[in-house]
């Protein structure tokens, strides 16, 4: 399951692990335009671990979800 909200600055994406138990934290992914974060809440530490990518990094890791084993460099299309 997952949420989206339009905030003024920024696109928020919640995953909710919907799955069978153990289940995981939500997963908290804020995409502003020249960044995106990725957070989630660590009982081990008791504290919000964030990951931050840039733009071209999330649409690489978007394409690899789809992709088999191997090394891939994405281009841009020229217009």
């Amino acid at each position: 399951m997952f949420t989206i909200e339009h905030e003024f600055d920024a696109s928020v994406i919640t995953l909710v692990d919907d799955g069978t138990a153990p289940l995981q934290e939500d997963v908290v992914i804020n995409a502003f335009a020249e960044v995106i974060t990725v957070e989630q809440y660590d009982p081990r530490s008791d504290a919000m671990v964030k990951i931050t990518l840039s733009p071209e990094q999330a649409r690489d890791l978007a394409a690899a979800l789809d992709l088999p084993e191997g090394v891939y460099q994405l281009r841009r299309e020229s217009r």
